[in-house]
């Protein structure tokens, strides 16, 4: 019964201030800044009592779209069609593969393991997340090179997996592979070739490390963009290659939670039992009713509890109240387990 978190975190008011402003900072400044984030970030978290944490994604634009900065091959950026109106993905604009893909500096990923590893205290676990090939293809338009998005995401493969193992050998123990693209479109592609794809991601590091991905139907400003069922999943993404699967429950009114009992027989379940989309803040008894919910449905060695989604969109008064509940509510679980 961990209590854990997707990987992205709020940023500071003060650095996104300060990130409009990078021409005037010198590159020992600019490190400095990034430094202070973290410890932010990882502040938070510790003080919420989380038993894993992250970087909180200091350092990323979004969770993924700054990874196209250590692309070659890429011409950058396609100005979206539509520019005003209310926030939604089409805002977001796409990239022009130029050339062949590649990252020969790689994903910049290991640097944020290694901070992260630097300034975290003793005690809690640490995390690392990664971008999936599937994911990172859904930005950059196909080209006559690479003529569909399966064959942008199968170029960004080895590129993802490589990113992997150099996680690894720097001694990351736990890394979430970052693929909603997959959960908000499996509806409409073949889920087996989605598992196919994953699998073979992430093959250089099974089993030397504990490996999870999150199941979620999108959170750009808060905004699903993909039917929010798991049914279209299943049972093909049981044969996700990871020990772990964490589902998107709380804003969904813990709707289709029989799969966490599916999934338990195989795998370990982080449950998302508060919503990042609402600024209700769940109490602690709420929490631990979820809790006990789910501990109906799987034993509590199989189950982790977190957030959602990522908290990235969610303003950070109530993130870092409602990771406070969140431990605060499995608390009062395990004490009556007497874990």
């Amino acid at each position: 019964m961990r209590t854990t978190v997707v990987g992205s975190y709020p940023l500071p008011g003060w650095l996104e201030h300060a990130t409009a402003h990078l021409d005037e900072l010198g590159p020992d400044d600019v490190a400095e800044l990034i430094d202070d984030a973290v410890v932010c970030a990882v502040h938070d978290q510790v003080a919420a009592g989380l038993d894993v944490i992250t970087d909180g994604e200091q350092t990323r634009l979004d969770f993924n779209l700054s990874f196209y900065g250590f692309l070659d091959g890429l011409e950058h950026e396609v100005e979206p069609r539509r520019r005003f109106g209310p926030p939604a993905h089409d805002q977001r604009g796409t990239h022009t593969i130029v050339g062949e893909l590649a990252a020969p500096h790689g994903l910049g990923v290991v640097a944020e393991w290694e901070r992260l590893r630097r300034v975290a205290p003793p005690g809690p676990a640490l995390k690392a997340s990664v971008p999936g090939p599937y994911t990172l293809s859904g930005r950059l338009a196909p080209s006559e090179r690479y003529p569909d998005r399966y064959a942008v995401a199968e170029a960004l493969l080895p590129i993802v997996a490589a990113e992997l193992e150099a996680l690894v050998e720097a001694g990351c123990g736990e890394i979430t592979i970052d693929e909603p693209s997959m959960s908000c479109y499996a509806h409409r592609e073949d889920p087996a070739r989605l598992v196919d794809l994953f699998n073979r991601a992430v093959r250089p590091v099974a089993g030397r490390c504990r490996l999870s991905t999150h199941l979620c139907f999108g959170n750009y400003k808060g905004r699903a963009v993909g039917p929010r069922r798991y049914a279209p999943m299943f049972p093909a993404f049981l044969e996700l290659d990871v020990e772990e699967l964490h589902l998107e429950m709380a804003s969904r009114e813990l709707a289709e939670s029989e799969l966490v009992a599916e999934i338990a027989e195989r795998k370990d379940v982080a449950v998302g039992i508060v919503d990042v989309k609402s600024y209700w803040i769940e109490p602690p008894e709420e929490v631990a009713t979820r809790v006990r919910h789910f501990l109906g449905l799987a034993p509590p060695e199989r189950l982790s509890f977190a957030p959602d989604c990522g908290l990235s969109q969610t303003a950070r008064w109530a993130a870092r109240q409602k990771l406070r509940n969140l431990v605060a509510g499995v608390r009062i679980v395990r004490e009556e387990l007497g874990l």
